[in-house]
């Protein structure tokens, strides 16, 4: 915060430069004054100091800005002080409704020229240069006598920005009194003037000045077709002041637009209202009925014409081109029905050609039907269902279903047996191929036991030594084991050999398919994770930069879970999954 320096306005210390003993011109600060005044601040921020105070009385909180506690140079502030930063009192605003009198001051009469009066006609609140007056053939200052008012003066003594621009200072509102009053008697001299003229010369036209003032722009020639100088109006487009405005007819914000630079509404504001009742309809409605489609298509067929080398014109030639229409329009029925009656004759079909009109094959009927609150028919006969050209709901060998009401696995079936094979025998409910192996698999990532459980003791079981089954299983005759202890070393060694190699094939094997395993729940347990974390970070304003995917190239296994995972559009049974 600022401590407190005096800002003295820079017209004020130019006035008191010639004044040596003036003792408001602020001294320029030593380098000890300013250590002592930032440590003043810095006290009085920690509360050891106290704080400034202003004109008022009132403490200033040292924590202000200096942006904001400093007064600007022009305001003149003698001290620390927040007095600029606070709504004005009323009475140091202007007055914009205090009435200063203007134009001229008619309580005081002047006679003869005053000596630095205006030389045209002798007031002395402004100069020759200024004066509104027209020029006198004798000016003022050369006349014996002369009869004039000064002007009040507004003093310019203004106290804010409003007052001194504003424009109705001063205005008398009774005024207007006296501009009513002689345009009154003006018109009443008018009237005076067509009764006298109409009293002498009963014959006599009035023009339309005279007789009709009020008359409205329809009535006026368009701007180029006839000039007059005592028509002075040049608006166009211009509605009769007692017809409703387009936008009122529908005060609907979605009904027919209406353009405001162009006046006009082309569609129609009420379009559930037909055209030939309502009022107004549109200006499309104008340019598209009666005889404008007649024109519009008898231009059309006179260009064509021109285009294909016929000499001939709408404007020029109406009546060449209306007889050029019709014979064109005769010839074109002659060879659409010569056209129709010449393939009729060649492929045949004449009884299709005469059927009653669809107005009367949908037609509604006399036939009474009553149905019940459940939908049952009470009376008459039910509507038959429209059936297809094939044979429906018929079920061959033994089965209770069509072929395709199952689908599992990407293949259809039956679902009376989950059969997958066509024109198989049904056999009776039983779970397909692979479709139970597709159930363990789904149970298997829902229990808390380990897939790996299984595999594990088959594999317990194929690693044990024939020597240990042997033993486990019912003795074997005494002669096969005298055979085999005489069996020779070598063969011995080829087997275990074999054995090693079978037990490492089996060992890599299981270690393969625990590594492909693991990889397939970690991408499951990173796509679960994704999803959760898309779901939980909805507002878009909390979510960092190019968070929502990831940079890196998918995995093998990643597209293999997608590839599983993603919907299949062109499955016609998907709805009902």
């Amino acid at each position: 915060m600022s401590s407190g320096q005096v800002r003295t306005p820079v017209s004020q210390i130019i006035n008191n430069k010639a004044d040596q003993d003036a003792e408001e011109e602020p001294k320029k600060k030593s380098r000890e004054d300013w250590r002592k005044a930032k440590e003043l601040e810095e006290a009085r921020k920690a509360g050891t100091a106290p704080a400034a105070v202003d004109e008022e009385g009132r403490d200033i909180n040292p924590h202000i800005p200096q942006y904001i506690s400093n007064a600007p140079w022009y305001y003149g502030t003698q001290g620390p002080t927040l007095k600029h930063q606070r709504p004005q009192h009323e009475d140091e605003q202007g007055q914009l409704d205090k009435r200063a009198p203007k134009g001229l001051d008619t309580t005081r009469i002047v006679t003869k020229f005053r000596k630095g009066a205006c030389e045209n006609c002798g007031a002395m609140t402004h100069k020759k240069k200024d004066c509104l007056e027209r020029p006198r053939k004798v000016q003022a200052r050369y006349a014996e006598s002369i009869v004039v008012h000064d002007e009040h003066i507004v003093s310019e003594a203004s106290i804010n920005y409003d007052e001194k621009r504003d424009r109705w200072s001063s205005y008398d509102p009774a005024n207007h009194r006296e501009i009513v009053e002689e345009y009154e008697k003006v018109e009443e001299a008018k009237r005076q003037l067509k009764a006298e003229k109409l009293k002498n010369d009963p014959d006599a036209e009035i023009s339309d000045e005279e007789g009709n003032e009020d008359k409205y722009v329809d009535e006026v020639d368009m701007p180029g077709t006839k000039v007059d100088s005592k028509q002075r109006i040049t608006v166009r487009n211009l509605r009769i002041r007692e017809d409703t405005a387009k936008y009122l007819r529908n005060l609907d914000p979605n009904s027919a637009y209406y353009d405001p630079k162009t006046r006009s509404m082309r569609d129609n504001p009420n379009p559930a209202t037909p055209a030939e009742e309502a009022e107004f309809a549109g200006e499309n409605f104008v340019r598209f009925s009666g005889d404008t489609t007649a024109q519009a298509t008898a231009q059309l067929f006179a260009w064509e014409a021109h285009g294909k080398g016929v000499d001939v014109h709408l404007l020029a030639e109406p009546t060449k081109l209306e007889l050029l229409q019709k014979e064109y329009e005769q010839k074109k029925e002659q060879f659409k029905s010569s056209t129709k009656t010449h393939i009729v004759e060649k492929y045949g079909g004449e009884e299709h050609l005469k059927v009653p009109p669809k107005s009367l094959l949908l037609a509604q009927t006399e036939e009474y039907i009553e149905y019940s609150r459940s939908g049952k028919v009470i009376k008459g006969v039910e509507k038959p269902k429209a059936r297809s050209i094939y044979e429906e709901d018929v079920y061959i060998n033994n089965h209770t279903t069509v072929w395709g009401s199952f689908w599992n696995a990407g293949r259809w079936g039956y679902k009376c047996c989950k059969s997958f094979i066509k024109n198989s025998y049904c056999v009776g409910m039983q779970e397909p191929e692979g479709y139970s192996d597709h159930q363990q698999q789904s149970n298997s990532s829902v229990s808390a036991v380990p897939p790996e459980t299984s595999a594990d003791n088959e594999t317990r079981v194929q690693e044990e030594p024939p020597e240990k089954v042997a033993s486990e299983a019912d003795s074997a005759p005494s002669s096969e084991s005298s055979t085999e202890e005489e069996e020779p070393e070598v063969h011995e060694k080829k087997k275990s050999k074999k054995k090693s190699k079978k037990r490492e094939k089996k060992r890599k094997a299981k270690e393969q398919r625990k590594r492909k395993e693991t990889k397939e729940m970690e991408a499951k347990e990173k796509a679960l994770t994704t999803e959760k974390n898309i779901q939980e970070d909805l507002d878009d304003r909390k979510r960092p930069y190019n968070s929502m995917y990831d940079v890196k190239a998918p995995t093998e296994d990643e597209i293999e879970e997608w590839k599983r995972k993603r919907p299949r559009a062109e499955d016609p049974m998907a709805q009902f999954l």
